[in-house]
C-alpha cells in the first residue's frame, strides 16, 4: 500500500514540471510575437527619422537610385507614360465637358425658341380664332359700329319751313328747322353781339356782362353764322331808365332786321335773364314768329308749351357762391317745421268778401284766383296758433320787393331770408293766385333762395311751370300740392319719414349746383335743354392727353410662380387673348334720347356724351344664345362647369373685355420695376399706364421688363396725386385697376377681383378696406384703419373702377376738394371713394382677406408718416363739408369665390384654390 501511494507521488511530478514548461514557453512566444515587432517598428522609425535623406530605410530616395536597376527603370517608364496619357486624357474631358456645356446653351437657347414659338402660334391661332369669331359675329349682328360721332354741318343755304297757321301753335316740329342741326353737327350755337341790338342801352350792364363772360367758355359756341344750329339774341334783363323801353311794334321790327331772322325767326331762342323777382314781362304782345323764348315770367296765353322754355333767375350774375358756406344737411330736421314771409302788395278782388264761402271745388268752377290765398292765409295762421309745431308765417313786410299783382313779394333783403330758411325745413313757395300767370321771376327767387341753403320747398299751386319742368322731375326735389290741399299741409308735412326729406334735401342740393347756381351753369342748361329737345348728343367730354415719355424694354420679365399660384389652374383663357379696346360711344342717341330722366336729373347731368358709363342696361342671360350674342363669352359655351371651364372664359352679363393698370410712381425706379415685371404672364390685362409724377425723368440707363405688352409712361405737368385719376387717352378699357407702385398682389388676386367688378362696374371694387368712425367727444368724424367688421372705403392703391368715374375726379368732382389733395399730399382715395358714393349711394365692394399690403425693401411710403392720418382726419370733415353730408356708406360683406371652402367631387376644381 505505501509501495503504491509513493509511486503515486514520483510519477506526478514531471506531470507538473511539464506544466509549468509549457506555460512559460507560451508566455515567451507570445512576448516574442506582440513586442518585438512594436519594438522593431519604432527602433527603425527612429532611426529613419533621425537619419538624413540618404540614410531613409523606408522612404524614397532621391534621384534614380531606385531605378538603377533594369526592372525598376521599366516601371519608371510605363508610369511616366501612364501620366502623359492621363494629362491627355484629362484635357480631352476638359475639352469635351465645355463642348457639352455649349451644347447644352444651345439646347436652352432652342428650347426657349420653341416655346417662344409656341407662344407666338398661339397667339396667332388666337388672332385667326378670334378674327372668324369676330367675322360671324359681325356677320349676325344687324346694327352698325358706332364711334364718335364725325361733326356734320348744316348747308349754307336756307331753304326756309312752310309757315304755321299762328305763331301760338309753335311747337319744335312746326317751328324748328331740324335740318340745321344734324345728329352729328355738334349742336354749333351762334350768339349775337349785345352791342349790336338797338335795345342794347337798356340791358342791364351786369346781365350783359355775366352773358358774355359765359358764352367765352360755352363749348358749343361758334363764329361762324352759316353753319349754325341755334342763335340766341339777349333781350333782358332791362336795368330801371328814365327812358321808357321799345314799343312791341318797334321791337318786332328791330327784331326781324337781325342779319339770320331769315323772316320769321326759326331756330332764333330769346332770352330773358331775370335778377329781381318784379320783372318786365319785355315780349309780352310781341310776336316773336318762330324764335322760342326762354324767361322767368309767363302768361298764360304767351307761353308755348313744348316750345318756350322757363329758365330759372340769375341770382349769382358775375360772382359764384360759396359751397363751404352753404349750410349741411343734416340734422335733417330745423328749427322751423316751415316758413313763409310774403305780402300781396296787390290783388284781385276775393269772392270770399261777396258771398259765403263755397267749397274748394265749387271755388274751382268759377275760377276765382284770390280766394286761395284769403284760405292760405288762414289755414298758415291756424297752424302756427296751434303751437303743434315751431313754424314762422309773415304775411306783412317791413320792406317788400316789388312783385307782379296777384304775386306774394318777397320780405326784406336776400341775406336776412337766406337765414330764416337755414332754419327751416320746409319753405312755402305760394304760386300766384291769377291762375293765367303759369310763372313768376318772383316764385322763381323763393325756389332758388330755398334749394340754396337746403330747405325743401313746398310749392302751393299745380298750375305753376317751374324752370325746365320738361326735364326735371321737380317732385323728387320738391313737394308740390294743390292749393285745395292747404289744410291738410300741416299733416303731409309731419307725416314725411326723414330718409325722404334728406333725399329730397339732397336732389335739391344737386339742382342748385348743377343748373341754377353760376351765370354759366344758367346758359349750360338753357341750351341743355334746346339740345336734349331736339335729341342732339352732347359734345363729348374731354379726355387728357397722354404725353409719353420714351424708354427702353431691355429684359425678359419672368414670372413669379407664387404671385401667379393658383393651384392646377390657368387664370385666363387656354389662348392668350391679344389687347383689345372697350367699344366706345355706343349709346350717342339713346343715351341723349331714351334716357332724358336720368341724364337730368341725377349726376353729373346732361352736359357731357360720355364713351360709355357703368350704368348701361344689361341684356337678359337668353339674349346672348338667341341673336345677340356678339362679344359674349360664356363658360362652357352656356353650359356652365367648374374651375376649369371657369378659367377658359370670363362669362358673365356682359361682353368680353380687359382691363388696363394704371400705376402711379414717384422717383422709386428698382421698385417701379419689380412690380411691373410682376404683371408679366397676368390675363386679360389690356396695357399698362405708368404715371410718372416726379418731375426728373427716368434714367437713361434704366431698361424696362419686357411682358409682351405696352407699358406707356406718362409725363405729368405736376406732382400731384389727382394725376392717378386723370382720365388719360391712352387708357382704352372701362375696367381700370389702379396700383401703387408697391403693392404686391398675386395674379389670382387681381383675376378675382376683376371678375367681381364686372358684375358690379357702378362702384369700387378692391383690396384693403376703411371706414370713417364718429368721434363722439368733437362731434367729427375719423379715418380708420383699424381690423373691423364695418368698412366704407376701399384704398384705391388696389381697387378697380371704371373708367367713368376718373372723368367725373378731374372734371366734375368740385375743385376744392382737388385743392386740399394737392395741398396735403394726400386724400386722393378718400375722395375718389366720396364721390362714387354720392353718386350711387353704395359702398364699395372688398374681395378677399387682404387688409393691407407689405412691401419688403421698399422705401417708406407717405403712410408711414404719424402726420398721414391726421391729414386724413382733416381730409374726411372737409369733403364732408363741400357735400353737405357724409357719403360713405357702410358694408358688412366682403366677397369671396362661389365654390370657395366648398366640398367637391375628385373630378371637379374650385374657381380659385385660395379666394
Amino acid at each position: 500500500m505505501q509501495r503504491n501511494g509513493g509511486g503515486g507521488g514520483a510519477g506526478g511530478q514531471p506531470w507538473v514540471l511539464r506544466r509549468v514548461r509549457l506555460t512559460w514557453l507560451s508566455f515567451m512566444l507570445f512576448f516574442i510575437l506582440v513586442f518585438f515587432p512594436l519594438i522593431a517598428h519604432y527602433y527603425l522609425t527612429t532611426i529613419d527619422e533621425a537619419g538624413g535623406p540618404d540614410k531613409r530605410i523606408f522612404g524614397p530616395r532621391p534621384g534614380g537610385e531606385l531605378c538603377e536597376a533594369k526592372h525598376v527603370q521599366d516601371l519608371c517608364r510605363i508610369r511616366e507614360s501612364v501620366s502623359e496619357e492621363l494629362l491627355q486624357l484629362e484635357a480631352k474631358r476638359q475639352e469635351l465637358n465645355g463642348e457639352i456645356a455649349r451644347l447644352n446653351l444651345r439646347i436652352e437657347a432652342c428650347k426657349r425658341s420653341i416655346d417662344s414659338a409656341k407662344q407666338d402660334l398661339l397667339q396667332l391661332k388666337n388672332v385667326i380664332s378670334q378674327t372668324e369669331h369676330s367675322y360671324k359675329e359681325l356677320m349676325a349682328q344687324n346694327q352698325p359700329k358706332l364711334s364718335l360721332p364725325v361733326r356734320l354741318l348744316p348747308d349754307k343755304e336756307d331753304p326756309g319751313l312752310p309757315p304755321p297757321k299762328s305763331s301760338r301753335s309753335c311747337r319744335l316740329r312746326s317751328c324748328f328747322d331740324y335740318a340745321r342741326c344734324p345728329l352729328t353737327s355738334g349742336f354749333p350755337v351762334y350768339v349775337y353781339d349785345t352791342s349790336s341790338y338797338p335795345w342794347a342801352d337798356y340791358l342791364d350792364p351786369l346781365v350783359k356782362q355775366a352773358f358774355a363772360a359765359s358764352v367765352k367758355t360755352n363749348i358749343y359756341i361758334t363764329d361762324n353764322p352759316s353753319v349754325a344750329c341755334l342763335y340766341l339774341v339777349l333781350v333782358g334783363e332791362l336795368q330801371e331808365s328814365s327812358a321808357p323801353p321799345p314799343s312791341p311794334s318797334e321791337l318786332e321790327k328791330q327784331l326781324k332786321a337781325l342779319p339770320h331772322w331769315r323772316a320769321d325767326g326759326h331756330n332764333h331762342v330769346l332770352v330773358h335773364f331775370s335778377r329781381k323777382s318784379m320783372t318786365q314781362n319785355f315780349l309780352y304782345n310781341v310776336s316773336t314768329g318762330r324764335a322760342a323764348v326762354a324767361q322767368s315770367t309767363f302768361l298764360e296765353q304767351q307761353y308755348r308749351e313744348g316750345f318756350d322754355l322757363v329758365v330759372s333767375p340769375l341770382v349769382h350774375a358775375l360772382s359764384e357762391p360759396n359751397f363751404l358756406e352753404v349750410p349741411p344737411q343734416v340734422p335733417v330736421k330745423r328749427k322751423y317745421l316751415f316758413t313763409f314771409q310774403g305780402e300781396r302788395v296787390e290783388s284781385l278782388r276775393s269772392s270770399l268778401q261777396e258771398a259765403p264761402p263755397q267749397s274748394f271745388e265749387e271755388e274751382m268752377e268759377g275760377d276765382p284766383p284770390a280766394d286761395y290765398d284769403d284760405r292760405i292765409v288762414g289755414t298758415l295762421k291756424a297752424v302756427q296758433d296751434s303751437h303743434l309745431d315751431q313754424v314762422l308765417v309773415e304775411f306783412t313786410c317791413k320792406n317788400p320787393q316789388p312783385c307782379l299783382p296777384t304775386e306774394w313779394a318777397l320780405c326784406g333783403e336776400r341775406e336776412d331770408r337766406l337765414e330764416v330758411l337755414k332754419a327751416s325745413t320746409f319753405g312755402l313757395v305760394i304760386a300766384p293766385g291769377d291762375g293765367q300767370l303759369v310763372a313768376s321771376a318772383g316764385c322763381g327767387m323763393r325756389l332758388f333762395e330755398a334749394l340754396e341753403v337746403g330747405t325743401i320747398p313746398v310749392v302751393l299751386g299745380d298750375h305753376s311751370r317751374l324752370p325746365y319742368h320738361q326735364f326735371i322731375r321737380w317732385s323728387e326735389a320738391a313737394i308740390i300740392v294743390p292749393k285745395p290741399r292747404v289744410t291738410e299741409l300741416h299733416f303731409l308735412l309731419r307725416s314725411l319719414s326723414d330718409n325722404d326729406m334728406l333725399a329730397m334735401r339732397r336732389q335739391g342740393r344737386f339742382l342748385w349746383e348743377t343748373y341754377f347756381s353760376t351765370t354759366e351753369n344758367v346758359l349750360n342748361t338753357l341750351l341743355a335743354s334746346i339740345r336734349t329737345s331736339i335729341q342732339v348728343p352732347a359734345a363729348p367730354i374731354k379726355e387728357e392727353p397722354a404725353h409719353e415719355i420714351p424708354h427702353k424694354a431691355g429684359k425678359m420679365a419672368g414670372t413669379d410662380a407664387n404671385l401667379a399660384d393658383n393651384g392646377d389652374l390657368d387664370l385666363g383663357p387656354v389662348e392668350t387673348e391679344p389687347p383689345y379696346a372697350s367699344p366706345r360711344f355706343l349709346r350717342n342717341f339713346t343715351y341723349t334720347a331714351a334716357e332724358t330722366y336720368r341724364t337730368w336729373n341725377r349726376a353729373p347731368g346732361p352736359f357731357h356724351l360720355f364713351p360709355h358709363t357703368p350704368l348701361d342696361p344689361v341684356l337678359p342671360s337668353e339674349a346672348k344664345f338667341l341673336g345677340s350674342g356678339t362679344g359674349f363669352r360664356p363658360i362652357g359655351g352656356g353650359t356652365g362647369g367648374s374651375g376649369k371651364e371657369f378659367q377658359a372664359a370670363l362669362g358673365g352679363n356682359v361682353p368680353r373685355e380687359q382691363f388696363t393698370v394704371v400705376m402711379l410712381t414717384y422717383e422709386r425706379e428698382e421698385v417701379l420695376m419689380n412690380s411691373l415685371e410682376r404683371l408679366n404672364g397676368l390675363p386679360y390685362l389690356n396695357k399698362v399706364v405708368v404715371v410718372w409724377n416726379s418731375p426728373k425723368p427716368p434714367s437713361d440707363d434704366l431698361l424696362w421688363p419686357d411682358i409682351g405688352l405696352p407699358i406707356v409712361v406718362v409725363r405729368t405737368e405736376k406732382n400731384s396725386l389727382n394725376n392717378r385719376f386723370l382720365p388719360w387717352d391712352a387708357v382704352e378699357t372701362e375696367a381700370i385697376l389702379s396700383i401703387d407702385d408697391d403693392a404686391h398682389l398675386r395674379h389670382d388676386e387681381i383675376m378675382f377681383g376683376f371678375r367681381v367688378w364686372r358684375e358690379a362696374r357702378d362702384r369700387i371694387v378692391g383690396f384693403p378696406g376703411r371706414y370713417h368712425a364718429w368721434d363722439v367727444n368733437h362731434q367729427s368724424w375719423l379715418y380708420n384703419s383699424n381690423y373691423s367688421c364695418e368698412l366704407s372705403m376701399v384704398l384705391t392703391g388696389a381697387a378697380f373702377f371704371h373708367k367713368y368715374y376718373a372723368y367725373l375726379y378731374s372734371y366734375v368732382m368740385p375743385q376744392a376738394i382737388r385743392d386740399m389733395v394737392d395741398d396735403y399730399i394726400n386724400c386722393e382715395d378718400i375722395a375718389m371713394n366720396f364721390l362714387v358714393s354720392h353718386i350711387t349711394r353704395k359702398p364699395p365692394i372688398k374681395v378677399t382677406s387682404r387688409w393691407t399690403f407689405r412691401c419688403p425693401g421698399c422705401p417708406q411710403a407717405l403712410s408711414h408718416d404719424d402726420s398721414h392720418f391726421h391729414e386724413r382726419h382733416k381730409c374726411i370733415n372737409f369733403f364732408v363739408k363741400v357735400y353737405g353730408y357724409m357719403p360713405l356708406l357702410y358694408t358688412q360683406f366682403r366677397v369671396d369665390s362661389v365654390l370657395f371652402k366648398t366640398r367637391l367631387p375628385h373630378d371637379k376644381t374650385k374657381c380659385f384654390k385660395f379666394i
